[in-house]
């Protein structure tokens, strides 16, 4: 780029950790989920959420099966400390949910926090000072062991207040900007944070390691979390938590890989709200591991219900290509993609194959509450696969294989003059407009067929050049006789190349769709269609179509 001075930025230090682990590991189970969309999202809104904002997103998380929620910073605003004292009094706290709260280490604002907590049965008192090179540099001016002793100031003013309080509450700690602190540091506050609380079997820590900044590709920041987890004094009684932003775009990918590297927790957001570019989105988490056959142990079978809460709590549209809830997800608009998606379920549907496999669809939309209704859609990219799709899952018609293109380019030379997507009901009208409404130099009139000995005979009377003609004809079925018949007046030559029929809408007023393709000296391939309540007739009906649209 241009007028960037050489040195002004330079590369993340490599992680010194030859025998990594994590590259062989897989995610086999689901992580602890904490939620942090009432306290981390909450602050990074235009307009924070009002009272009954967060009781509606608090309700939603419950229903989506969260058992951690951090609900705020109680000491550092009213709202948020009234907030908690609504869910203790309305009693809105499930017995098995856990509370967690966020304060640093100051005894005034431990003590409102306690404040706030009385009644909760089960709290997280979330504990965290920044611990990166920068901050202890330019904000703190703090050595090191100072930075140490104002975390152990909070431990044991948490300790303080939590023998007065009636409940279980437990500790998670964060070095804030993690991914900007010396290593062999985090794993020393880290320590004594742990031993200062008392750390059993009995009483588990959280230490939170957060991507505050994502300041390094994922690989890096797994070597980080494999590296703190070799290095954590009373592992089996450590849970490694994950709270990681979207500064780099990578954040899905570094929980991925931190879980791999023996992460046990993730903090996280629904729709990714957060700080600048936002926390990790938990949806595309949890949705990530359902595709691989892991249970995420969270509800997201309705995501159009968690869109409509999010967004209007959060006051923030979900864009059309998020991964698996945005509107145009389940959405192809690529010919090629259509035909395959198309080609895909069908395959399905005949084999009934429990193993979800169709090409460009990760997870089945029925799973998440969405139709198969959205996937294709129709502009001047799309091809001729999406628009028989249409055709056919919104309407019944089941076109021919072989008359996909003729349809297809129909449609898509409409498409190509508006500029824009069509929607079905357009496609339906092209449709019905270029086979139902054809305009007529030949019209027929009346059809009768009877058979006998396996010969088709019938009596055809149409209209041609101003004059009704009734003429006779035999043949090896119904269309066989009628253009037997036809042929005795009619001046343009042509055959037969296919015919196909269907049944359409329900078994007490069903009527019969026929299709049939003709060729002309001039013309390889022309499609008709006709519907009657009796085949034969309808067949008669669509080689009509055919002959109108050919000789027009």
């Amino acid at each position: 780029m241009k007028n960037i001075p050489a040195g002004k930025y330079r590369p993340y230090p490599k992680i010194d950790l030859p025998n990594r682990k994590w590259p062989n590991n897989t995610i086999t189970k689901a992580p602890k989920w904490c939620s942090v969309d009432l306290r981390d999202g909450n602050q990074a809104l235009i307009n924070p959420m009002n009272m009954d904002k967060k009781l509606e997103l608090f309700s939603l998380l419950l229903k989506i099966g969260f058992k951690e929620i951090e609900v705020g910073f109680p000491s550092a605003s009213k709202i948020e400390f009234d907030f908690l004292r609504r869910l203790v009094n309305d009693k809105l706290i499930p017995d098995d949910v856990t509370i967690q709260v966020l304060v640093q280490a100051r005894e005034h604002l431990i003590a409102k926090t306690f404040e706030a907590l009385k009644g909760v049965k089960k709290a997280t008192i979330h504990l965290y000072n920044s611990t990166s090179t920068a901050q202890r540099k330019m904000v703190f001016k703090k050595s090191k062991e100072e930075i140490i002793a104002l975390a152990l100031e909070g431990v044991d003013l948490v300790k303080k207040y939590e023998k007065k309080h009636d409940g279980e509450i437990f500790l998670e700690y964060s070095p804030e900007s993690f991914t900007g602190t010396e290593l062999e540091f985090a794993a020393k506050i880290s320590n004594a944070v742990t031993a200062r609380w008392g750390i059993s079997d009995k009483r588990k820590v959280i230490i939170n390691l957060p991507a505050t900044v994502e300041m390094s590709t994922p690989n890096v920041y797994a070597d980080q979390v494999e590296w703190m987890s070799e290095h954590l004094d009373n592992r089996e009684n450590v849970i490694i938590s994950t709270h990681t932003h979207n500064d780099r775009g990578t954040s899905v990918a570094a929980t991925e890989l931190a879980l791999l590297a023996g992460a046990d927790r993730v903090e996280g957001t629904l729709l990714s709200n957060g700080e600048r570019t936002g926390n990790v989105d938990i949806i595309t988490l949890a949705l990530n591991m359902t595709t691989q056959g892991v249970e995420s142990n969270l509800d997201f079978s309705n995501v159009n219900e968690v869109i409509d809460v999010v967004e209007r709590c959060t006051e923030i549209k979900t864009h059309v290509r998020h991964p698996y809830v945005g509107e145009l997800v389940y959405t192809a608009f690529s010919g090629s993609h259509q035909d395959a998606i198309n080609k895909g379920l069908a395959h399905r549907k005949a084999s009934k194959e429990v193993f979800w496999e169709v090409p460009y669809l990760p997870i089945d939309p029925e799973d998440v509450g969405r139709s198969y209704e959205s996937i294709i859609r129709i502009n001047s990219q799309s091809g001729k696969g999406g628009v028989a799709y249409i055709l056919e899952k919104n309407f019944g018609y089941q076109l021919p294989k072989a008359m996909h293109p003729e349809i297809g380019k129909l449609v898509q030379n409409v498409s190509d003059k508006k500029g824009q997507e069509l929607s079905s009901e357009e496609i339906l009208k092209i449709f019905e407009d270029n086979y139902f409404h054809v305009k007529e130099h030949i019209s027929l009139t009346d059809f009768t067929v009877s058979s006998v000995k396996g010969i088709s005979k019938c009596t055809l009377t149409y209209i041609y050049n101003g004059k009704e003609i009734t003429v006779e004809g035999e043949g090896n079925g119904p269309v066989d006789a009628c253009k037997d018949a036809l042929m005795k007046n009619y001046k343009n030559d042509f055959i037969i190349n296919s015919y196909y029929e269907h049944s359409y809408g329900n078994q007490s007023s069903a009527k019969a769709i026929a299709y049939i393709e003709i060729q002309t000296k001039d013309t390889l391939s022309c499609f008709g269609v006709g519907a009657d309540n009796d085949i034969a007739t309808a067949s008669v009906k669509a080689l009509f179509c055919a002959l109108n649209r050919t000789f027009h």
